[in-house]
């Protein structure tokens, strides 16, 4: 199954057959204090950094999120999308919680984007899915709902159960759903990635939906980051995950999930390792 996402010149195809799809998280202002300052002071160029060193880092989309509070959302959302467009040709993952910024975003949007996100609950299905049929875009859901984020990967699948029934009632293909599976910190239960883990085997078997997923949770609170999640993407994509919103700039967990995709023989030949290691060692020696 593939999902398939564009910008206004640029396609990126999401698939178990094809190499997998990074989408770069920094555009996004929580947790960030300076960045918050910033927008609301009406500057806007820490997105040109941001877009440049993901772009830069090897991502195939980026994720935008303009959360911020005291903020006109929905004005400054659309602002942030048609800066990030004039800036790159990567498809976007337009991320908000916010209605009106979302139907905002989706507005300026050209292409086809994804929209994150939704979860299980029946008020956010009927109010984001008609605007996802609309603008014909795809939509990232995660399995939980009103009153829970379930823990047990078969409590997640009972979710995944509801939305996938209430996509094919709005008429939008199996192919425009995408899964967040989860990821939970392992440093508050041991448990939490080896639960995501099945998430990913059990939607895979059963649906055969692509997924995507907050990369960076997994290790949160915990020191030397960048080492747990570059051990974590391979095993996620073995199990079937085929795309996560994750920090381009770290080299380690990137070269990670490209050596799994040669590994999963999603890259035929090598031939994105090998042109990876010559552009990289090209830019050492400029």
């Amino acid at each position: 199954m593939h999902t398939v996402l564009s910008s206004a010149t640029k396609t990126v195809t999401i698939g178990d057959d094809v190499p997998f799809v990074i989408i770069g998280e920094r555009l996004n202002p929580t947790g960030r204090k300076i960045f918050q300052e910033k927008l609301r002071a009406d500057d806007l160029s820490t997105i040109n950094i941001d877009v440049a060193a993901q772009v830069a880092g090897g991502c195939d989309m980026l994720d935008v999120n303009m959360g911020v509070p005291l903020t006109d959302e929905p004005a400054l959302l659309a602002r942030a999308i048609k800066l990030v467009q004039s800036l790159t040709d990567l498809p976007i993952c337009i991320d908000s919680s916010v209605i009106e910024a979302l139907d905002a975003g989706l507005a300026v949007y050209q292409g086809k984007a994804l929209v994150n996100s939704m979860t299980g609950e029946d008020e956010r299905m009927d109010i984001i899915l008609p605007l996802v049929k609309k603008y014909d875009a795809a939509i990232l859901a995660l399995p939980n709902n009103e009153t829970e984020i379930p823990m047990l990967a078969k409590d997640r699948m009972v979710i995944v159960e509801k939305i996938v029934r209430r996509v094919e009632k709005e008429g939008i293909s199996l192919e425009n759903l995408l899964i967040d599976p989860l990821a939970m910190p392992v440093g508050a239960d041991p448990e939490n990635a080896k639960n995501t883990l099945e998430t990913i085997y059990l939607v895979k078997e059963k649906y055969g939906l692509n997924m995507s997923i907050g990369a960076s949770n997994v290790s949160f609170g915990l020191p030397n980051r960048h080492v747990l999640n570059a051990a974590f993407m391979p095993m996620a994509m073995s199990m079937g995950l085929t795309s996560a919103i994750m920090d381009g700039r770290t080299p380690e967990v990137v070269q990670a999930v490209r050596a799994a995709d040669l590994l999963l023989g999603l890259d035929q030949w090598g031939a994105n390792w090998i042109s990876n290691f010559r552009a990289n060692k090209e830019a050492l020696n400029s």
